[in-house]
């Protein structure tokens, strides 16, 4: 049995301001294309199809698009809804095309969808559990006392598998979106306030494999049993270094309780990079260095030119257009990153203070002209506050 597991697809996302649509249509087509070469028997797809509830309507067609391909390559898709979904819009239809082998997990209700295939050892079942908080579990069971006890999100998590009742002597499958404890996040992802979304990595226990969504950086638990397949595209300069990829799992028999399992984790080109620059303005604008460069890529450029450059990113801009960020590293950045000590304050003038502040955000004292404009507005200030 062999099925891909991709996640976090997030159609429809902008990243600082740049549409993302037609980067991420070039992606799917080659999922697309590397599903056909492959002819897995599933897809699983684990939450977070669109990058929001109310997605604009290229993201929907762009969707559209994509599970038809899916639909047309004869193979199994399992789809469930992620934190950043309207778990009531994805499942829309899902009825139907349930006949056409597409199933979706959009709301919880208590019963999570379990899809059964076999190959020649035997059945492997895949259960299907969106994106739940404790008070969705609550809601799905409101005379159950253990239930209206749920607390947390691995409690909320362990109990929506009791109600699975898994057969552990068969191969299963869990496809999830959730935050599991002690995973790496990225600054594209959303960060749950003291870390109340954890879930214990001992609740997935009964499963030969869990495919999770909601981290965009690919890492595994368990021998790689547990696992984050990543995003297939990378949305803050956090993922820079990333190598974007998804996962196809390949299992075996089981015997003794193991299942043999393989995985594989073919690499995705995007149709522009994102990454970061590093230089002057001098070195970054040389027809050499241009040359050699990847103009089109989504970049974050940082400038260390002691001075700022007055119109640096329209001039940058013209030899590289998908610029995002533009920032300094010098010293007047790296000191503005350290605050004064202010503990003697009361001991010093307002010239003195504000002399020192200037002094820890620019690398360099004030000269006598910006010293005696600053004396002057103090003055001012003050003779119009007695």
């Amino acid at each position: 049995m062999r099925f891909v597991h991709l996640s976090d697809l997030h159609i429809g996302k902008r990243v600082n301001e740049f549409s993302m649509i037609e980067d991420q249509r070039y992606i799917l087509d080659q999922i697309i294309s590397k599903i056909k070469e492959e002819k897995p028997d599933a897809v699983l797809i684990a939450g977070d199809v669109y990058d929001k509830p109310l997605p604009p309507a290229e993201a929907v067609r762009l969707f559209d698009d994509f599970i038809y391909a899916l639909s047309e390559t004869g193979t199994e898709v399992m789809i469930i809804s992620g934190n950043h979904d309207s778990a009531e819009r994805l499942s829309f239809g899902s009825r139907i095309m349930d006949k056409r082998g597409i199933h979706f997990a959009g709301v919880y209700d208590g019963i999570t969808h379990k899809i059964t295939l076999t190959d020649d050892h035997g059945s492997v079942n895949f259960y299907m559990l969106p994106f739940i908080k404790p008070v969705h579990v609550r809601a799905a069971f409101p005379n159950d006392e253990k239930a209206q006890s749920i607390s947390n999100f691995t409690e909320a998590i362990g109990y929506a598998i009791e109600k699975m009742d898994v057969d552990t002597s068969e191969r299963n499958v869990l496809i999830a979106h959730q935050f599991v404890t002690g995973a790496l996040r990225c600054e594209s992802e959303e960060v749950s306030i003291g870390g109340l979304d954890n879930v214990d990595v001992e609740v997935f226990k009964d499963f030969d494999y869990t495919a999770l969504g909601h981290l965009h950086g690919p890492q595994s638990y368990g021998a790689s049993r547990i696992r984050y397949c990543g995003s297939p595209l990378k949305y803050s300069f956090s993922e820079a270094s990333q190598t974007k990829s998804f996962t196809i799992v390949e299992f075996g028999a089981k015997k003794d309780g193991i299942c043999k399992c393989h995985l594989a984790t073919p690499e995705l080109v995007p149709l522009r990079d994102m990454r970061e620059m590093k230089g002057s303005f001098a070195e970054l604008t040389d027809n050499d260095y241009c040359e050699a460069s990847r103009k089109n890529d989504y970049l974050r450029i940082v400038l260390t030119d002691e001075e700022d450059i007055i119109g640096a990113l329209q001039s940058l801009r013209a030899i590289y257009p998908n610029i995002m960020r533009l920032d300094y590293d010098n010293e007047r950045t790296r000191a503005s990153a350290i605050l004064p000590d202010m503990s003697d304050s009361d001991m010093r003038t307002p010239i003195e203070i504000f002399s020192g502040f200037y002094e820890s955000q620019n690398g360099k004292p004030m000269d006598d002209e910006q010293e005696k404009l600053v004396s002057d507005l103090i003055e001012k200030v003050w003779s119009d506050n007695r």
